[in-house]
């Protein structure tokens, strides 16, 4: 089959295995991170950190949640790295921010943390210091979802449809779930521009 073809066949057997049900248990945690007035911390690394990024815009923006990716904080990211080591960058972070019952962790990653294989033990610290302080876990991960999955509140595992390109289609997902949730009638509280501007029109 034509590369091209094969991926986007992929992209649509993904969205067709896409748990609904976990994705409305998301919708619900952040209705209620927002009513209890909790902030949304997103962590992600890799192209998983630059997800986070855009969808603090989206979340901040469209759905009026308080949100933070501590990966913006490059400075502090990069200290904290440097003069405490990788694994600790994220939960020292949420430490200074006084993280609590009332806010939520949403994690972007492709594993979703594995100490055991030293794979992302930035977020499983993070991950369990969340659950220490009674904060909600949320996520989208591909794979087995690892450690966040295994713990996590409400955690969407992109479905596994080719070995090759699990990174890909978990990264690409992310972009998918999340827009589907800050466009959710429960959440969307502003129109994004062009929509506002078609309307008018």
């Amino acid at each position: 089959m034509n590369p091209i073809d094969l991926y986007l066949q992929e992209v649509c057997e993904i969205s067709q295995k896409l748990d609904r049900a976990i994705i409305e248990k998301l919708v619900e945690q952040l209705v209620q991170v927002r009513a209890r007035k909790g902030r949304l911390f997103l962590l992600g690394v890799g192209g998983s950190a630059a997800n986070a990024s855009h969808a603090v815009n989206d979340f901040r923006k469209i759905a009026g949640i308080e949100c933070y990716a501590p990966t913006d904080n490059v400075s502090e990211l990069t200290a904290r790295t440097n003069d405490e080591g990788w694994p600790t960058v994220f939960s020292a972070w949420l430490e200074i921010s006084q993280l609590s019952d009332r806010d939520a962790l949403f994690i972007f990653s492709v594993g979703g943390g594995n100490l055991e294989k030293n794979i992302s033990p930035n977020l499983v610290e993070a991950v369990k210091l969340a659950k220490n302080r009674g904060a909600a876990v949320l996520g989208i991960v591909g794979r087995d979802g690892g450690y966040t999955a295994k713990v996590g509140d409400a955690v969407v595992i992109v479905p596994t449809v080719s070995p090759d390109r699990i990174t890909p289609h978990s990264e690409a997902f992310q972009a998918v779930v999340w827009h589907l949730l800050v466009s959710h009638p429960k959440i969307s509280q502003a129109q994004t521009k062009w929509e506002s501007a078609t309307a008018k029109s």
